[in-house]
């Protein structure tokens, strides 16, 4: 459990800084990250971190692939990490 942990904290940081950088060059009309880098650093855990961060400092808030996808992958989580916790712990 203390490396999911570890994972989930280090891929939140992740997209924490993924997040904050794509809004500070979205405001200097520099190189923007992928939409697509977004998301897949939510999907692969950092879903919670980087959508606080979204609305922390108003970045893709008015995008819908990114104010509905990214509760559905928070959603999506918590399905699989409860079927693979009655897996484990029968």
């Amino acid at each position: 459990m203390f490396y999911f942990l570890f994972y989930l904290a280090v891929i939140s940081i992740i997209a924490i800084i993924l997040t904050v950088s794509d809004k500070r060059r979205a405001v200097k009309h520099k190189y923007r990250i992928r939409e697509s880098v977004l998301l897949l650093f939510s999907a692969l855990g950092g879903s919670v971190a980087m959508f606080i961060t979204m609305l922390m400092i108003h970045h893709k808030t008015r995008h819908v692939k990114f104010m509905l996808g990214i509760p559905l992958i928070i959603v999506a989580q918590i399905a699989l990490f409860i079927v693979v916790w009655r897996l484990i712990n029968g």
